[in-house]
């Protein structure tokens, strides 16, 4: 379902610069940004810490960062869709914990998406409106202590495939790729 090898890097990573709990939250907030911002016009090591003191110059975490980076924006721009939220080990991590993630995922989502200043939802689709409507509403997701846990696991899992599949919608949506002019495509062949 996620890449748990890019989770516990990410987490790695983040843990040198003090942010080891926020891998998840990170990611949202990178896939959010890169939605509505140019891949290098992000600021890698402030895009969750927002005191300009606690920056470190970390030349290793910096790699790492551009690294996530070109492998997110690879992944975003995949038409086979095989883009993934990075959240903690479904076999290794119990349900609370990972709804926190996901919940984490989308605050941080929402929070890069919003980071580009002038953006207007309304020229948006009605789909791509839904979806941001729908992410908000899933940072308040939690499961219930009294619920099955079979069918929350299959709910969590939904809620998952749901938020990877409409993140890279709206990525898509907002860096649609070019298409042909069909009178051009008849000089193709």
């Amino acid at each position: 379902m996620s890449d748990s090898s890019a989770y516990e890097r990410l987490s790695a990573t983040l843990a040198r610069i003090g942010h080891g709990e926020d891998a998840s939250e990170y990611h949202g907030a990178l896939c959010g940004a890169l939605c509505v911002a140019k891949p290098d016009e992000i600021d890698l090591l402030r895009l969750i810490e927002h005191d300009e003191q606690a920056v470190p110059n970390d030349p290793d975490t910096r790699r790492a960062l551009v690294e996530l980076r070109r492998e997110t924006v690879e992944a975003l721009q995949d038409s086979d869709m095989a883009f993934d939220l990075l959240l903690p080990d479904d076999d290794e991590v119990a349900l609370v914990p990972r709804v926190r993630a996901l919940v984490s995922w989308c605050e941080g989502f929402l929070f890069g998406f919003a980071s580009r200043p002038g953006l207007d939802l309304a020229r948006l689709s009605e789909d791509a409106r839904e979806i941001v409507r729908d992410l908000t509403e899933f940072t308040q997701a939690a499961v219930g202590e009294e619920d099955d846990p079979d069918i929350e696991e299959t709910a969590y899992a939904e809620l998952v495939e749901y938020v990877r599949v409409g993140a890279q919608l709206l990525y898509m949506e907002l860096h649609p790729r070019p298409t042909l002019d069909p009178a051009q495509s008849q000089h193709l062949h």
